[in-house]
């Protein structure tokens, strides 16, 4: 089973794939690693952002999103644009959607310890560490 991780950061939603392999955890290398929401109050804009993640979603035959989840309030409170495009990912048709938060993904990260791989740009690794954590939960 394969699992897309995804870390929302600003007005872009970065994307991990992880599976459970005979070896453990795998990175599955693809080639689309982000999709910006480029100005959120403009209606065509938040269509195309979402044709675009369906599209994404729909190519790499995904079916379990794994978001790591921001806060409502306090200092590190998310944007009103990460909440947006949160809300355009959980309406992805026949798509699981869970939120993790970041301390549950900081625990399964301690408690397998399992690798960030070299193939992971920086940015991507909280991304892969929500798909990592949602594969560790179920299994």
């Amino acid at each position: 089973m394969t699992i897309c991780g995804i870390d929302i950061k600003g007005s872009e939603a970065i994307f991990a794939l992880a599976r459970q392999g005979q070896a453990g955890l795998e990175h599955v290398t693809i080639s689309t690693k982000k999709i910006a929401l480029d100005d959120d109050e403009d209606a065509a804009n938040v269509k195309a952002f979402a044709a675009q993640v369906a599209a994404f979603v729909a190519a790499n035959g995904i079916t379990r999103i794994a978001i790591k989840k921001r806060s409502k309030k306090g200092e590190f409170a998310g944007g009103p644009t990460t909440f947006k495009i949160e809300g355009i990912l959980q309406l992805l048709d026949e798509c699981e959607v869970q939120l993790l938060s970041p301390q549950t993904l900081t625990a399964q990260f301690k408690k397998h310890a399992f690798e960030l791989p070299a193939s992971l740009n920086k940015y991507q690794h909280d991304a892969y560490k929500a798909a990592c954590a949602a594969l560790l939960k179920k299994g």
